[in-house]
């Protein structure tokens, strides 16, 4: 595997790594409730959609194997361009339900490297 598509799994990974950091002991009634938080998680959630849509780009058939990349870059692009109108409990869902799998996938794919 390339070194910059490894890069990318990387810092997916590491994104991954530092929003279960963030939240850790916390409910979406915290997050809501703290701006520091939300916009860690944010930022973190903006880095792995820009990762995502960076391996698309350098190695297609890696990216093929990672459920609804497409959302997830499309996620990133509504953080950062529609922050205005960013509903905290679909982030705090998508934190809950989907990074889970994510990075059981990125573990797959780094360690199948």
């Amino acid at each position: 595997m390339k070194p910059e598509v490894l890069k990318y799994i990387w810092d997916v990974r590491n994104a991954i790594d530092l929003i279960g950091q963030f939240i850790d002991g916390k409910t979406l009634n915290d997050y809501e409730h703290d701006a520091m938080l939300r916009s860690a998680v944010e930022r973190q959630l903006e880095i792995i959609g820009e990762a995502l849509n960076g391996l698309s780009r350098r190695d297609p058939d890696i990216a093929s194997q990672i459920t609804e990349l497409p959302r997830i870059v499309a996620f990133r692009n509504t953080l950062i361009h529609g922050y205005a109108t960013v509903d905290d409990k679909l982030v705090w869902g998508v934190v809950e339900s989907k990074l889970p799998e994510l990075q059981r996938t990125m573990l797959r794919l780094q360690q199948g490297s």
